[in-house]
């Protein structure tokens, strides 16, 4: 997990920075490491791209990036992602609000007819320092 949050820094310190964080001053972001289930990772991704990403969008998350890594453990069957939020009670509002979507039901359900898409799925919730320039 730390290669992939390593592998992923320089690519953080090219965006730009984004909207401020509510007045409480908490942003946070969420990475996300989903292990498809074996073969599945071009179907993981489908239902991103189709899908999931709208609905994060219109729930409130702001999406940050995706990536695959490149060699190790994790080519060739890991997604990674970043997804910032206003707080982490906003992070629990929205993520309780996809869920319960019937859109989002209703992708889930299509996209596992042939068996699951992940094996696997791992979180870890990060606050920028004070010198990063995404916050």
């Amino acid at each position: 997990m730390i290669k992939i949050l390593a592998s992923l820094l320089p690519v953080l310190f090219l965006l730009a920075p984004v909207a401020a964080a509510d007045e409480a001053g908490d942003r946070v972001f969420e990475m996300r490491v989903y292990t498809a289930a074996e073969g599945k990772l071009p179907d993981l991704m489908a239902r991103f791209r189709d899908h999931t990403n709208y609905l994060f969008v219109k729930h409130g998350m702001d999406l940050i990036g995706y990536w695959t890594p490149t060699e190790g453990e994790g080519a060739g069957n890991t997604l990674v992602y970043l997804l910032a939020h206003d707080s982490r009670e906003a992070a629990k509002k929205s993520w309780a609000g996809f869920v319960a979507d019937p859109a989002w039901k209703a992708a889930a359900a299509e996209s596992r007819k042939d068996g699951r898409l992940v094996a696997k799925i791992t979180n870890q919730w990060l606050k920028p320092t004070d010198f990063s320039p995404i916050k």
